[in-house]
């Protein structure tokens, strides 16, 4: 049962191997290789494969255990499965014949039977017989694998016979066949089976194989299979077949012919050696070993498959071989960065084309030795060649081995860098001289592409020669140069139009008008328009600017280090630190002197004799005065000794001051020049603080007859040197004295000697004094602007080389103070240093006795900051101007520093101010005597100066409290009261002809801004009329109000709308309501229910007014001032209150006023830019002038800058700078009253007006009647049309399209290009949406006649008044079918554009109703002469705001549509205004017709006409 139970072992067979054996002589030097077939069967595996096995062995190794003393070996056994999966195992034998070495004869053993019947024997028995391995085994059988024959015993199932067909070694095939013949019969014997291997194949001789088969042939199922052992080639088959025939329930193998198997076994090899060949190039170090490397992938099973198949020998000789490759791709790469840095190094130690351009490569090699960088570059190794040493493993070195400096590779650089050079200078050259090339085409423009350039330099020989690549790098540096110097000069121009800008207040927003107002002027500059291709960086660059201007610290300053302010603290910091410390040193024993060194300065013996009287008052040199005595050490120098400035400095003398002594004109001017070398040679070439701030003192001495004609001259002159100076003066006391010196002038110069020491102690000690430093007498402030071309020490050498300069209170970084005598006490002035920037808050703010200005007289620009900033000072403030500039010959030489220098001396004289120039190149200028004059004026409008900033201080600290507006005390102005009423509660009008950007009053919230400020700034509508509150003003209209009805009044005044701004400001000073005893106007007048506005303001005068002219006198002009009574309204009724109370106050107190009022070079200038910039204001905001003159009219002065040509009543402004003419304000009042007889007895009635002449030059198509400018296949003007293509394609979403003015040159532009020809694409001109809107309402405004016919205006209005909306709408319609056909379809077409720019209102802020607004006067035309026509304005504009909403319905058979509610279509809220609070109402006259209005007259300033 169990051994049922017990698995089948499988079954064995013993294969013996046999073949040709014997002696040398027998098989020849070599056997037929039965042993390594065995071998190869039995250890398939390479390593275990030996192809040499010798059958010659010692008696000892014969008789060994593993052969045994036998002839055959045991090769161990095979376990093999069949392809059915049925294994089977397999002994093999090799029969042989071993030659004993000594005798070279076969051994002797226990079978003497010879080979052929020993080898056919089918039992062998050998006890403990081990397993053969290789010849190594014999002997060492302990050092292999021991492993016995199987029971010492095996019976051979079956015969492998080989048989060697390579070409045998001193052997014959025959004798092998016929051997092999006789083996194969003694075989056939034992009926076993037998397969014929013919071994050694891969050396094959066909002709021995053929035989082979052919003997095979012959016999009876006997097979041949081709064999190589040493390719492991059909060996395995061999013995399979050979089971086969064992076995027969085996599958019989297919026999291969050895050509084909040979090709798929070396099919393996090859695979095998891909796959491990991939598996070693994974190994990257050239440093790895085989040993480490073969652990690491012993498991990996294409590196077993190749070790089996090739063996390890051939696998490490692959690997070495890898190993090899990776070192010299080391050293090639190596070798490539050597050379490649090669150049790099030849640069730096060879760079000099003129030195090496004719040397050969080896005396280039010698020149390279000795320059002082070659160990940088290169290393010489101990050891050559370099890659035959450790430096190729040091990567980390990139020098290179001097050695490879001689190969030819290196010699191949160097001749490429010599050619580098030579071409390289020449590229250099061609890339200058085309640079040079673009420098001179002109029209080159910042921001040009390249490509437009290209064309006009093709021709360039320099251009030619550079690559593309160069020639844009080029451009491109000259593009970066021009544009930086555009940006420069742009930034530049920014600064010369500071009048622009400064007229803000700080931290203030600018509105979209005050921006429009900066683009109209600056789009005049060539400045501007160079930067026109980089719009996005110019508008940058103004967008910086304004932040700069309306939030300057010094931070942010566009000058960046350059800013005055920084350089000034820096300055200060250092010089006053040494100043104070050299003072220090000098005084700090001051307090507690006892010895005085003195310095005494005489001419012709005079120093000497005043040295002798001062020994003779003394004892033993010690002197006494005030109870002390003092040791005195007296040094007399004369004056005219060629040895002054060398006794003056020596290192064991230090004086603590110096006695002037003179007796003649001749002496006190020798004197004077003596001391300005002292001082000169002190500050500016021995840099000596000790001597620069000795202290002076001027003595006259006493003439010897005793009554001197010259005494007062001399007393004078030296007087006037001693203040100049700044030291004292001691005369010759009153009375007569035989000696030249008295006493008491000795006494009183020591003292001052003593009292400038102890004040010099004082100053810096740091012990607080009783008179702190802060209390300053006089507070002076010097502007300057950033970027200035000069040092900040040229402008402050004044003060810091006074020996009475001294730091400021500390934390004044920019402040110093000045120690001087003016008249005749010693006054502390504070000197503030700040840029114009910093200045602008302080001369709002804080009180200040005087500005110094400087400017550069070589900078335009520093001019117009200065213009800017002085404009807005208040005229009671003193003023020095400054002019900066080389030397006096600059005036002469350069006609742009004259130009400067005399505007400024000019504006002083203008003002009355002070003017002097600091030359770079002069000593004498940089003194401080150059400001005494100016400081004297400042000191005698000190009290004046301390009580209008005191003024101001109290009436902003009631505004704060109390939030009310009162009167300015410094009151020479006129005073505007109004009555109460209680229909005052009313709202702005939704329209104003006079345009929708002024305002008639202030709203609560900007009455805060009409206070005066430091400089009296009660004018703000002489600054930037439309644009000074644009930060708070609300560009949309309200909402439309119902129009109140006009209520006929009486000898009402017409007024010009300049004086609404004036009125504001006189509200908004003084808006408290006191009792009216006349009421403005009777009761039944006006409709207290009623709340709605007029479409104008009205100012209610009380008839009994009379048109009387008051004439005041100016305390400072001595001028004659008119004022019409007729628009002041006295509700107190009496003089102790009213206005003559206030003109007589006015004899006594002038209110002051502002420098650009007193300067008709700083007004013109503000004014120049007002009138640009208002030229262009379209329809709705303002009226061109005409050639017509206006009836009645008064014509303003050219000599007076502030006056309109209708403003004669500005008169009553208290401004230095106007005046007026009594005659032709009597004229004007006789026309005007006749006038008015003439009106009262006209008819009302409508009447028609030509319309203003736009151009100046003839055109045939525009003023042309609308019928001919059309056809009826083109019912639509060309010009309207290319407008209204250009607008709806490019800016139907602009910000306050038809209401923001364009710029009027490029109105008149458009126009005239189409007058040239009319295909002109709008497009290709480059001009704005608003210059083309602008354009296309002037082409209506030009019309002889108006779009919509006065025929029809009354219908329109009296339809206007149908109370229902539908049956109103359908009337409206009636009358447009009126229209002439013309008139129909061009009105068709504007009101549909009109509609479309309409529906786009959240982006544009355009509704119909702020379209209408601007839109209706140049429709329409009307006549704002006619008083009847004033009253219905509103209804007008809202005739046409119902044709824009609905213009579906009249032109296109539409649907009515429901109107939004126009507050929603507001902009958003920050610029959004507050209602007026309640005041009486205005009666205004309308604004001048244009036609009336003299062409020749100077432009409105306030741009309201």
């Amino acid at each position: 049962m169990m051994a049922k139970n017990k698995e089948p072992r499988p079954p064995s067979y013993a294969v013996s191997v046999v073949g040709l054996s014997g002696t040398e002589k027998d098989k020849g030097n070599c056997g037929v290789g039965k042993s390594c077939l065995c071998n190869r069967f039995v250890r398939s595996k390479a390593d275990e494969y030996y192809p040499e096995h010798t059958s010659v062995l010692s008696t000892i190794d014969f008789g060994g255990r593993v052969v045994n003393n036998d002839h055959f070996l045991y090769w161990g056994d095979v376990t093999q499965s069949g392809e059915d999966g049925i294994e089977c195992r397999i002994h093999v034998i090799e029969q042989t014949e071993f030659i004993d070495d000594q005798t070279f004869l076969p051994h002797r053993s226990t079978n003497l039977q010879p080979y052929i019947k020993r080898a056919a024997a089918s039992k062998l028995q050998s006890a403990e017989k081990l397993m053969y391995i290789c010849t190594d085994q014999l002997g060492l059988e302990q050092d292999f694998e021991q492993k016995q024959m199987p029971e010492g015993k095996l019976s051979i199932d079956g015969f492998l016979l080989c048989i060697d067909v390579s070409q045998g070694c001193n052997r014959k095939f025959d004798d092998q066949l016929k051997f092999v013949n006789n083996l194969y019969i003694q075989l056939s014997k034992s009926k076993k089976p037998i397969i014929i291997a013919a071994t050694k194949c891969d050396e094959c001789v066909d002709h021995y194989l053929r035989e082979v088969q052919a003997f095979a042939s012959n016999k009876k199922n006997l097979v041949v299979v081709e064999t190589s052992a040493r390719f492991n080639v059909n060996v395995e088959t061999c013995f399979t077949a050979l089971v086969q025939m064992m076995d027969k329930t085996r599958g019989k193998p297919k026999i291969i012919p050895y050509l084909d198997a040979y090709k798929t076994q070396r099919q393996l090899v090859v695979t095998a050696t891909d796959k491990f060949e991939k598996l070693v190039q994974t190994v990257r170090d050239y440093h790895a070993t085989w040993k480490t490397v073969s652990n690491k992938l012993k498991n990996h099973p294409d590196y077993e498959e190749y070790i089996n198949l090739e063996g390890t020998k051939k696998a490490k000789n692959t690997f070495s071989k890898h190993i090899e490759q990776l070192k010299q791709e080391h050293i090639r790469k190596r070798k490539e960065e050597y050379i490649n840095a090669l150049p790099r190094a030849l640069n730096t130690l060879l760079s000099n084309l003129d030195e090496i351009e004719h040397l050969s490569w080896s005396e280039a090699l010698k020149l390279i030795e000795k320059r002082p960088d070659f160990q940088s570059c290169f290393v010489v190794l101990e050891k050559t060649p370099w890659d035959e040493t450790d430096h190729i493993d040091k990567v980390n070195d990139r020098r290179i081995p001097f050695d490879l400096l001689t190969t030819l590779e290196a010699e191949k650089v160097y001749q490429n860098h010599v050619q580098h050079l030579i071409s390289e200078k020449r590229r250099v050259e061609m890339k200058e001289k085309f640079k040079k090339t673009l420098e001179k085409i002109q029209f080159i423009s910042p921001g040009q592409p390249w490509e437009e350039v290209i064309c006009f330099v093709m021709e360039d020989e320099a251009f030619k020669y550079i690559t593309d690549a160069d020639s844009k790098e080029v451009y491109g540096r000259h593009q970066r140069e021009i544009v930086e110097k555009a940006k420069e000069e742009f930034q530049e121009m920014l600064f010369e139009h500071s009048e622009l800008f400064y007229d803000l207040d700080l931290n203030a927003t600018p509105s979209s008008d005050k921006m429009s107002e900066i683009h109209a002027v600056l789009s005049e500059e060539p400045r501007y328009k160079a930067l026109q291709k980089l719009a996005p960086d110019r508008e940058s660059l103004l967008l910086k600017h304004i932040g700069f201007v309306y939030h300057p610290t010094k931070e942010t300053c566009l000058s960046g280090q350059n800013c005055m302010d920084i350089k000034v603290e820096q300055l200060l910091a250092n010089s006053l630190l040494q100043l104070d410390h050299g003072r220090s040193n000098l005084y700090h024993d001051s307090a507690n002197i006892d010895k005085v060194n003195l310095f005494i300065l005489g001419k012709d013996g005079l120093a000497q004799e005043l040295a002798n009287e001062i020994r003779t008052q003394s004892t033993d040199d010690e002197y006494a005065l005030d109870g002390k005595i003092y040791e005195l050490d007296l040094r007399p120098v004369d004056a005219k000794s060629p040895y002054l400035l060398t006794q003056l400095w020596t290192s064991t003398f230090k004086p603590h001051g110096c006695f002037c002594v003179f007796n003649s004109i001749e002496s006190l001017n020798f004197i004077g020049e003596c001391i300005a070398k002292i001082r000169a040679e002190a500050s500016q070439i021995r840099r000596d603080k000790y001597m620069a701030n000795l202290p002076f003192t001027l003595i006259l001495a006493n003439q010897r007859d005793s009554v001197s004609k010259n005494l007062p001259i001399l007393r004078h002159q030296g007087q006037q040197l001693a203040n100049k100076l700044q030291c004292p003066f001691v005369d010759v006391p009153a009375g007569t004295y035989p000696r030249k010196f008295n006493e008491t002038q000795i006494k009183q110069a020591l003292r001052g000697v003593l009292e400038a020491v102890k004040h010099h102690f004082d100053v810096v000690s740091p012990v607080p004094t009783i008179k702190d430093l802060s209390e300053a007498d006089l507070r002076i402030v010097m502007c300057a602007m950033c970027g200035d071309p000069f040092s900040v020490d040229l402008i402050l050498s004044p003060f810091l080389d006074s020996h009475s300069c001294s730091a400021a209170q500390a934390g004044q970084n920019n402040s110093l103070m000045l120690d001087k005598i003016i008249g005749e006490k010693r006054r502390r002035i504070q000197i503030t240093i700040l840029s114009y920037h910093s200045s602008i808050g302080v001369r709002k703010d804080e009180l200040v006795h005087g500005y110094i200005l400087v400017y550069s007289a070589k900078r335009k620009a520093s001019m117009g900051m200065l213009r800017a900033f002085l404009s807005e000072v208040q005229d009671t403030i003193p003023v020095q101007l400054v002019a900066v500039t080389d030397s006096q010959a600059d005036f002469f030489e350069n006609e742009a520093i004259k130009e400067l220098m005399t505007e400024g001396e000019h504006i002083a004289t203008e003002i009355t101010a002070k003017f002097t120039a600091l030359y770079s190149l002069s000593q004498y200028h940089r003194q401080t005597e150059v400001f005494t004059l100016f400081f004297s004026d400042v000191l005698e409008k000190k009290n004046m100066i301390e009580s209008s900033y005191m003024s101001d201080s109290t009436r902003e600290t009631t505004y704060t409290n109390e939030d009310v507006f009162s009167r300015s005390p410094r009151g020479s102005s006129l005073d505007y009261n109004y009555p109460d009423s209680e229909d005052d509660a009313e709202g702005p009008p939704p329209y104003s002809p006079i345009g929708d950007d002024v305002r008639l009053l202030p709203t609560p919230s900007d009455r805060s801004k009409y206070r005066l400020d430091l400089e009296g700034n009660e004018y703000p509508i002489h600054s930037t009329p439309l644009n000074c509150h644009d930060h708070e003003r609300n560009h949309k209209v309200p909402p439309p109000i119902k129009p109140k009805p006009l209520v006929p009044r009486t000898n009402v005044k017409k007024l010009d709308p300049n004086l609404l701004k004036t009125i504001e400001a006189g509200i908004g000073k003084n808006p408290r309501k006191q009792p009216s005893r006349v009421p403005a106007a009777p009761p039944e007048d006006i409709d207290q229910s009623d709340n709605y506005a007029e479409p104008i303001d009205t100012i209610f005068k009380h008839k009994g007014f009379a048109d009387d002219i008051y004439a005041v006198p100016d305390d400072s002009q001595n001028r004659v001032i008119k004022v019409r009574n007729s628009i002041v309204i006295n509700a107190q009724g009496d003089e102790e209150n009213g206005f003559s109370d206030r003109m007589s106050k006015s004899h006594g107190e002038r209110r002051p006023s502002k420098y650009k009022y007193k300067s008709k070079t700083l007004f013109s200038k503000a004014k120049s830019y007002y009138r640009r910039t208002h030229s262009d204001a379209s329809d709705d905001e303002a009226f061109t002038t005409s050639k017509t003159k206006r009836k009645g009219r008064h014509r303003g002065s050219e000599e007076d800058p502030l006056l309109s040509p209708v403003e004669t009543w500005k008169g009553g402004i208290d401004n230095p700078a106007i005046t007026s003419d009594q005659e032709l304000d009597d004229k004007k009042m006789k026309k005007k009253t006749h006038k008015g007889k003439e009106d009262k007895k006209q008819k009302k009635k409508a009447k028609a007006f030509n319309p203003p002449i736009r151009r100046n030059w003839e055109s045939n198509y525009f003023g042309m009647p609308l019928q001919d400018l059309v056809t009826l296949e083109k019912p639509i003007p060309l010009f309207v049309e290319k407008c209204v293509q250009f607008i709806e394609d490019t800016g139907l979403c602009t910000e306050g399209l038809y209401r923001v003015s364009g710029n009027k040159t490029d109105q008149d532009n458009i126009q005239k290009q189409f007058d040239q020809d009319h295909d002109i694409s709008l497009e290709s001109m480059e001009v704005t949406v608003n210059a083309v809107a602008g354009a296309l309402k002037a082409f209506f405004a030009d019309l002889p006649d108006p779009l919509i016919p006065y025929s029809l205006h009354q219908e329109l209005l009296e339809t206007s008044k149908i109370l229902d909306r539908t049956e109103r709408l359908h009337e409206l319609k009636e009358i447009v079918k009126k229209f002439h056909p013309v008139n129909y379809d061009v009105f068709k077409y504007v009101i549909t554009h009109l509609n479309r720019v309409s529906q786009q209102y959240k982006t544009n802020f355009m509704t119909a109703d702020n379209l209408s607004i601007c839109f209706w006067p140049t429709l329409m035309r009307p006549d704002f002469e006619n008083r009847e026509f004033l009253s219905t304005t509103k209804i007008h504009q809202s005739v046409i705001e119902t044709f824009i909403q609905q213009c579906q319905f009249f032109f296109y058979n539409g649907e009515i549509v429901e109107t939004p509610n126009p507050v929603a279509c507001q902009p958003p809220p920050s610029n959004t205004v507050q209602m007026v609070e309640p005041m009486v109402p205005l009666q205004l006259p309308p604004p001048l017709q244009p036609q009336l209005i003299q062409p020749q007259l100077p432009a409105d300033p306030l741009g309201i006409i």
